[in-house]
């Protein structure tokens, strides 16, 4: 507990005292620290850092980069724990089988199995030591006001781990359902158990959204991850439930962002160090602009040491915070570049679509929709796949024309002229929530462009 209280005051104080230059030092004590840690205990940084001696900051980003098929084609000799690919493989995916994701590897290690949505299944491994303190992290950057205590939190995500279940304490009650779920037993759970906490990706909330009259006696908080939250939406839900909505940004990489007091969305500046480039390869500091490279170090697992490790996601900086902290705000997470749509413009030249564009283009036009995706079907074709609430087909026939006028207009703006398609079918949630894709791009066409 005393362990625990000394984290929650430190996380609380970082964030809200750090002052600019505090944080680049601490920063640099916490790399140098990683870096010498990895290079004496990883065979693989001994060999990548063999001519690097990392005394700076400057000297950090200078090191090389590794993606995820690094990690996992060096997995043996970049963990510092003698652990082996085939064996902690085996592991995951026996758990995965039997649907059994409680329990420590060896009694010392969480292991986690990503998606693999991005192209290949990636293995996570997070000490038990560093596990036992998740529940002062969640108290201190969960974003959920301690007014709320004790937080009776419902938990949805498709698989649960042992690393959640490490956050109950005497303060925080977690239950966990999977996505699958039918809704009305999810509601059930909700009233059942006084749920005053909602964790959801805003897929299923919207999927709650007609039960939200009877569900907003209960929940006091929505907080979202996995999938990227309009501003739209946040809106809606927050119109709809009565309560206030925050996201955090959550990857098997590291605890990416976290909301503060204002609901502003912060980089955890003091648990990962977050390096964004846009696509020239500058260094992306200013708001406004799109980071289209984003590299990340996680400052505190030193089981799997991720130095300078490259994601795929797009994201956009804000104005620095009314709540006064030095932590950078991403305004917006954008998605993935995978998402990201290239249509042929005017010029004959591919013009990129950030989602977010489509999205807002989609959520705005109607309160019905309770799913959609947008798929590319060549480089001057879309189709939109809408899954609704009750509509008649009168109602249907208006979205669907005011879907292909607005998407028409919209594209103009950038020199486009497509085809728009609409079509209406029922979109399940699916099995995989973590990343889950709204926008199918040809990934050809913007091979083809060189």
């Amino acid at each position: 507990m005393l362990r625990g209280m000394i984290d929650y005051a430190s996380l609380i104080w970082h964030r809200n005292h750090f002052s600019a230059a505090q944080l680049r030092r601490y920063q640099e004590r916490q790399l140098l620290k990683l870096t010498d840690f990895a290079v004496r205990n990883s065979q693989f940084y001994r060999d990548s850092y063999s001519d690097i001696r990392v005394r700076s900051m400057q000297d950090f980003k200078n090191l090389p980069i590794i993606n995820k098929q690094i990690m996992m084609d060096k997995f043996d000799e970049l963990n510092t724990c003698g652990l082996r690919l085939e064996d902690v493989r085996s592991y995951a995916l026996e758990k995965e089988k039997n649907k059994d994701y409680s329990g420590y590897y060896k009694d010392l290690f969480v292991i986690g199995l990503s998606s693999g949505t991005s192209g290949n299944k990636g293995i996570f491994v997070t000490p038990k030591e560093l596990t036992s303190r998740l529940p002062a992290v969640f108290l201190a950057r969960s974003g959920i006001p301690l007014r709320l205590l004790p937080f009776r939190i419902l938990f949805l995500l498709r698989v649960f781990s042992q690393g959640f279940a490490d956050i109950r304490s005497p303060l925080v009650s977690l239950t966990y359902l999977s996505t699958m779920e039918p809704i009305n037993k999810i509601a059930d759970s909700i009233r059942e158990k006084g749920i005053n906490v909602l964790m959801a990706p805003p897929s299923l909330i919207r999927l709650l959204l007609p039960l939200s009259g009877e569900l907003k006696a209960y929940v006091r908080m929505i907080v979202t991850y996995a999938e990227v939250l309009e501003e739209e939406e946040k809106q809606r839900f927050k119109e709809a439930f009565g309560t206030e909505v925050v996201e955090i940004y959550q990857a098997s990489e590291g605890q990416i962002g976290s909301p503060c007091r204002c609901g502003s969305l912060h980089i955890n500046e003091d648990l990962v160090l977050v390096e964004l480039f846009d696509e020239n390869g500058n260094e992306v500091e200013k708001p406004g602009d799109v980071a289209t490279r984003m590299l990340v170090t996680n400052l505190v697992n030193y089981a799997q040491p991720l130095i300078r490790y490259e994601m795929n996601d797009l994201v956009v900086l804000g104005d620095p915070c009314p709540c006064g902290s030095s932590f950078r705000v991403i305004r917006k997470v954008l998605g993935r570049f995978d998402d990201v749509i290239f249509l042929r413009n005017s010029r004959r030249e591919l013009q990129h679509v950030f989602p977010d564009l489509m999205s807002r283009w989609i959520i705005t036009s109607s309160d019905n929709i309770r799913e959609f995706q947008v798929v590319q079907k060549g480089d001057s074709s879309l189709e939109i796949i809408l899954d609704l609430f009750d509509m008649g087909g009168d109602a249907q026939r208006m979205l669907e024309d005011l879907l292909k006028r607005r998407f028409s207009e919209e594209l103009a703006e950038f020199g486009i002229e497509a085809e728009i398609s609409v079509r209406f079918e029922a979109i399940p949630l699916p099995e995989i929530m973590a990343k889950y894709k709204r926008f199918w791009a040809d990934k050809s066409i913007r091979g083809a462009s060189g």
